[in-house]
This record gives structure tokens, sequence and C-alpha cells, in this order.
């Protein structure tokens, strides 16, 4: 695509969802692996997971108390103490040895297995026992209450029964998933693996945090912050690091980063530097250069290296600006990791809020402006934060939401309702 200049008409420049579909198009949920349980939040499950055990395995009881017939006890209250043989104590953890005969009951701790026989627990507060440890060696109990048969039984296989199909193939593991994989004895699961994303800027003015500062040179944020976003995600980010502006450096940086799911390049700011990239870019693929009708972040590239062989792996380059780099990852790389991961719901939340202050949008093109939102009695409010040029990163350090003013509007002002892409995790 040739360079823009002003006058240059629209009709080259994308719409936001247009780019985002033709990226979308080149990828797909990844394979799977088999992840340790403990490791796997966040990632989506690849497989139908069915119980090899019920849940609870034997009917246990729900309280500390006494298992006893229900039918004993059909007489007894808080004025009418009906007195029963105590036979052993279980514990959680051991079974029972004796079954329950009439007039007798067993001591029984939470969640040990019911004796035979029984069909009730009666909760030591309604006993005779004053202070319940465990350790009492009784005879005998007062039985203060009556009860209705499963009373205070938690039923086998109530939670889960043997062979049900228990979590379905798709579903993002949260800590609750976890929770219940281990409550089946399950210590790795098969879900979709974690996309590796090989990260790399280019130019000769750029020097990795830490670096001695010196004229004519800044330091490089937007590897940093594209490395945070990919693990915030829960993919896995490789720094390749900066390339300089020649062929050769620019080559060796892309052949690192080929042994990857994905390429996040972010773009030296000069004129020359993107060149330079563009010409090593496209030896290896059928690089697109885009201007996408969004502002900031205009200028994309996409594109697949090594398109037709086994070891193709697409590229997305962002702008060089950090605001621009930050805004053109949430709205194209975010979506693209998201799908490689085998999730389905790619979009941000989308909130209306009044405006507080106003946004311009001189030139057609569609605003994400940044924005702190915040809740009030009457719905959410919306503030920009400050300075919206590009080069300003402290605009993004307050923000949690991007208000949009559409291509067909001029501007925002005070007291509009906008939508807002809320982007804090």
């Amino acid at each position: 695509m040739t360079t823009h200049h002003h006058g240059h008409h629209h009709e080259d420049m994308l719409s936001v969802e247009k780019a985002r579909q033709q990226i979308l198009r080149e990828f797909e949920p990844l394979d799977a692996e088999t992840f340790p349980i403990s490791d796997s939040v966040g990632l989506v499950i690849a497989e139908n997971v069915r119980s090899g055990i019920s849940i609870p395995t034997l009917d246990n009881s729900a309280m500390d108390g006494y298992a006893v017939r229900s039918q004993d006890v059909t007489a007894a209250s808080q004025d009418n103490t009906v007195n029963l043989e105590v036979i052993e104590t279980i514990a959680a953890g051991s079974l029972p040895t004796k079954p329950i005969e009439p007039g007798k009951a067993s001591r029984i701790m939470t969640g040990a297995p019911i004796p035979d026989l029984a069909d009730a627990v009666i909760p030591f507060e309604e006993t005779t026992e004053e202070d319940f440890l465990g350790t009492a060696d009784i005879k005998e109990i007062g039985i203060k209450m009556a009860a209705s048969p499963g009373t205070n039984i938690r039923i086998k296989g109530k939670d889960i029964e043997k062979n049900e199909l228990v979590i379905e193939k798709g579903h993002i593991i949260t800590p609750a998933t976890v929770g219940v994989l281990a409550s089946m004895g399950m210590s790795h699961v098969k879900t979709i693996r974690k996309p590796v994303i090989s990260i790399l800027s280019t130019g000769n003015e750029l020097l990795s945090p830490g670096e001695e500062l010196s004229d004519g040179k800044i330091y490089d944020s937007n590897s940093s912050s594209i490395v945070a976003s990919v693990m915030l995600l829960g993919a896995i980010p490789k720094y390749v690091g900066i390339a300089k502006d020649d062929m050769d450096s620019v080559r060796d940086k892309l052949a690192e980063a080929m042994d990857s799911d994905l390429i996040i390049s972010s773009a030296g700011v000069s004129k020359g530097d993107y060149d330079m990239v563009k010409d090593v870019m496209s030896e290896h693929g059928d690089l697109q250069f885009w201007s996408v009708r969004m502002r900031p972040a205009k200028p994309l590239a996409f594109g697949i290296l090594n398109k037709n062989s086994r070891k193709a792996v697409p590229l997305i380059g962002l702008p060089g600006n950090p605001v621009s780099s930050l805004v053109a990852f949430e709205q194209f790389c975010r979506p693209a990791i998201q799908k490689m991961m085998g999730k389905t719901n790619l979009e941000r939340p989308i909130i209306k809020a009044v405006l507080k202050d106003s946004i311009e949008n001189y030139d057609g093109r569609r605003v994400y402006a940044r924005v702190v939102v915040t809740k009030t009695e009457t719905g959410f409010v919306a503030e920009t934060t400050g300075n919206q040029d590009s080069n300003i990163l402290t605009s993004m350090l307050k923000a949690n939401g991007l208000a949009i003013c559409p291509e067909d509007e001029h501007g925002k002002n005070p007291g509009d309702i906008v939508s807002v892409v809320m982007i804090d995790d």
C-alpha cells in the first residue's frame, strides 16, 4: 500500500471491524496438551470431563453428632430425652464397623460414612453431650430432638454421579473448576495449550530498560507493555529483543521469533525503520500494510510468514507510538490470542457512560479516548485522562476504558452518552 498523503480518501482505510475480521480469519484454536490442574486456571478445557467416581463416594454425615435410626427418636424433644447406647465413634476418614441396631447410636464426625441401618444424624448440640471434642468415651447419650429419615446426611453421588458429564469441552477453567477436578481425583487436565507469542521491537534509537541512557536514544517501553499484556491473557511471552536498523539484524530477530504461534512487532517510529522491517518481512511472507480508520493506532501490518510451509507464523506489526501500540494490541492482538486459546467471547465488555469532558474527532476516524470510568448512583461516568496524544503513555496509566467517538461524528461533548470498551481486567 502506498504512503498516505493528506487529502487521501478514506477508501484505502480499513474499518476496525474489517481489519479485525481479516486478522481473526487466520487464527484457530491451538492443539490440546495435558496440564497439571494447579497450572490450568484461565485455560480452556479441550475435552468433555466425566467423573470416574461418585461424590460423595459414600453417604456421610453433615454434622458432628450421633448416627441413629429415626424411628428410635420420634418421641425425643427438648423436654423429653431419649437415651440410646453408644456403640462406637466413627472418625472422618475411617469406616463404621457396626450396624445401628434398635436402641443404639454411633458417635460420628462430619464427613464420616454413615453406618448401616442408620438414617439420620442428630447434631451433638441436640444431645446431652456438653462439649463435643471427638475423644469422649461415652457409653450412653440422651437425644433431644426427633429426626426424619435423611436428616443431616449427605447422600452418595449427590454432588456428582459416577460417569456423569461434569465439565463440557470449551469451559474456561476457574478456581472452582480446579476444585471440582481435584475432588474427582484428577491431577491433570487436557486443555488448549498456551500460545507462545514472540515480541520484538525495531529501531536504532531504542534501548532496553536498565541500559545507560544516551542522547538521541529512548527506552523501549512497547515491548515491556506487550509482554505484560500477553502474560495477563495467560499466554507465554517470548521477548526476542530489539532489532537494529539493518536487514541482517531484523532477519536474525525474526529467525529467533519463528518458533512461536504469533509474532508481535512494534515498529520504530521513523519511516526508515518501517521500510526495513517491511522489506525483510516481505522476503518471508505476504505482508499487508493497512491504515486502519482509528485513532490512535492508524498504521498496522499483518501477514503470514513462511505462509505455505509447516512453520507458517502470523505477524501483527503494531505502530511505534506507545499508546497506539497498546490500543492496537487491545483491538487486534488480544482477540487473536484469545481465539488461539480456544475462547469464543473475544470482545471486551462495552458499557454506556456519561462523558464528563469532550472528545475531538477532526479527521473522520474512530477515536478511542483513554478514560477513567467510575460508578455513581445514577450510572457510569467517564472522564478523559488528560493529554490524548499517542506518545503520552501516562494517558494509559490511569485509564480503565476506551471511550469511542464514531467515525461519522465530529466529537463528543460533556454530558453525551458514550460507549466505553472496558480494558481493566
